[in-house]
């Protein structure tokens, strides 16, 4: 009987071992996981960031060349990107995050312009675009984003 209650004893304390390792297995791959899906965000608004910054910097150094002036950028756009609008100045672009839908604007300091608005392809990749200064009417210019 003595033995038995050894075994007993025994199993229940490897049992309450075994619960206690897989507790904090359990809790190391959670937190895991949500630090991941950050670092995943903060990535893609980083390539966001990025993209916008180039046409904004393209843009501006375009306008004020002045008019014929054209430019011709290349520039990874990530993927989970939702829209990308254009409105008088300020470049605004959709993102989808684990936290949700974001909008991040993008102000410049030049009119910018979009030939086909609503048309800028939002799949992930490699983006061409033609920006060039443009005379919108007497005495107005602006920059004219075109995705080739």
């Amino acid at each position: 009987m003595v033995v038995e209650k050894k075994r007993g004893q025994i199993s229940f304390e490897y049992m309450v071992v075994m619960g206690f390792v897989t507790l904090v297995i359990s809790i190391l791959l959670g937190v895991s996981i949500l630090y991941t899906n950050t670092v995943q965000d903060r990535v893609k608004v980083n390539h966001i960031d990025s993209f916008a910054d180039k046409i904004i910097s393209t843009s501006e150094y375009v306008f004020y060349a002045g008019e014929p002036s054209k430019a011709t950028i290349t520039s990874y756009l990530p993927q989970d990107v939702t829209s990308i609008e254009i409105d008088e100045d300020v470049l605004f672009i959709s993102i989808r995050t684990s936290s949700g839908l974001n909008k991040i604007g993008y102000p410049s300091k030049v009119n910018l312009t979009d030939i086909a608005p609503g048309n800028i392809n939002t799949n992930e990749g490699l983006k061409n675009f033609e920006i060039s200064a443009v005379e919108i009417s007497a005495g107005e210019n602006a920059v004219k984003i075109l995705q080739v």
